[in-house]
């Protein structure tokens, strides 16, 4: 495993973090790194990035230590890996390519397997070239598979474009339905809490511990991308839900930030975002700063069209892989922001406080409201006092349709739309 150094481009990460993620993405998926190194780029060869020093001691590398795959922790063109592959005889794959794989192994519905997909043909469609022997060949003929003189690379091409197009096809009317699913969930009771993070900063671990669920929870990259739901019930709110979120990274490829922009979208829709931090990682300022450029992108903070109302509690996760004197200066800043509450979803500290929390903020802001209903509309009754404060409900004599009741109880904005979208 390489990572380039490259003089001049600037990063998030220093150059000893990058490799020690791009070690843990290749872990993901059960790479065995036989070794791992940084290469400083001062000028970047057009058809190789490295130089030919910097080749040579890869290969060496790669022939000490047996390995059959060269990974690079970078951006590589098409002509860069070609090259690569050839000068040092091996497979050799960018960052792109590594998490693609990632999530072509994790994917587990089938909205996942397609976003999966058309990330990889979009990646692909630039790679043709890659040593495949059978791509210079010219096929004559006829019919819809190319006329004649048509390369087998064109009409490879043409063939993935078609498939791409199907599968957006196929996404939109996946996003469509999802849509048709908030808005059925808009109209619902129920608020939704979105938990969102950085890759590995223990949501899964979180939301199993809140919902008793079971969902896919290890120490890896990536170990969720398929959003998942539950049911769950908090002080004073009879149920909310919980919806776990795929994990941000930075450098994240191109192609998944569109595809999966449908998986995200499921956080413009929640009551709540609960910003779940590893804050016993270094690099923990950096992750959160990439997890709201994501947010900001999809307009849920910050700039034109950001909803300046959605409350976003911060998660302090790990906290008992802190050490004492660190763990009393982050407690001193914690205190000082109710929105701040430090956790460990391993052993459970905290989560009662994150609950009361949640409860406080779902419920903040109701407004006392005087309705008149239709006595034996049990349903919208009955609704009021599961999901308000009731404070009176009494019979208000008879009206246009009959004996009527009369109910004062508090609601916030949200819950009086969820009710008025009852009739």
């Amino acid at each position: 495993m390489v990572c380039p150094d490259i003089r001049g481009q600037r990063s998030t990460q220093d150059p000893e973090s990058r490799l020690e993620e791009a070690r843990g993405l290749a872990q993901a998926i059960g790479i065995v790194v036989a070794d791992a190194f940084i290469l400083p780029v001062r000028v970047v060869r057009p058809g190789t990035l490295f130089g030919e020093g910097q080749i040579e001691r890869i290969g060496a590398t790669c022939e000490q230590e047996q390995a059959e795959l060269v990974i690079v922790d970078g951006a590589l063109s098409a002509i860069q890996q070609r090259n690569l592959e050839e000068k040092l005889r091996r497979k050799v794959i960018d960052r792109t390519g590594l998490i693609l794989e990632i999530f072509g192994e994790r994917a587990a519905t089938a909205e996942g397997r397609l976003q999966v997909e058309l990330a990889h043909l979009d990646y692909q469609q630039s790679r043709l070239v890659r040593s495949w022997t059978h791509l210079e060949r010219q096929r004559g003929g006829f019919g819809f598979l190319g006329g004649p003189g048509e390369t087998q690379i064109e009409a490879d091409r043409r063939l993935i474009r078609a498939r791409m197009g199907k599968l957006r096809r196929e996404l939109e009317q996946v996003r469509k339905t999802r849509a048709l699913h908030r808005a059925r969930r808009g109209r619902a009771p129920w608020p939704v809490i979105a938990l969102v993070g950085y890759t590995n900063a223990g949501k899964s671990t979180l939301f199993n511990r809140m919902t008793g669920a079971e969902v896919m929870a290890e120490d890896l990259l990536f170990a969720t991308l398929d959003p998942t739901m539950r049911a769950i019930a908090l002080p004073g709110v009879e149920k909310a839900i919980l919806s776990d979120t795929v994990g941000f990274i930075s450098d994240l490829p191109t192609q998944l930030v569109a595809a999966f922009r449908a998986t995200l979208e499921e956080v413009t829709a929640a009551d709540v975002i609960c910003h779940v931090r590893d804050i016993a990682n270094p690099d923990s300022a950096m992750q959160k700063q990439e997890v709201l450029d994501v947010l900001s992108d999809l307009g849920v903070i910050e700039g034109e069209g950001a909803d300046p109302a959605m409350p976003i509690l911060e998660l302090w996760n790990k906290w008992d892989l802190l050490p004492a004197e660190r763990a009393e200066d982050l407690q001193a800043l914690a205190d000082a922001d109710p929105d701040i509450l430090p956790i460990s979803a391993v052993t459970g500290a905290g989560i009662d406080a994150l609950l009361d929390r949640l409860s406080f903020v779902l419920t903040s802001g109701a407004r006392r409201h005087s309705i008149l209903l239709p006595a034996g509309d049990g349903a919208r009754i009955a609704w009021l006092h599961a999901h308000g404060e009731v404070l009176a409900d009494d019979d208000a004599g008879e009206g246009e349709t009959g004996p009527q009741r009369r109910i004062e109880v508090r609601l916030t904005e949200k819950e009086l739309g969820r009710f008025e979208a009852l009739n």
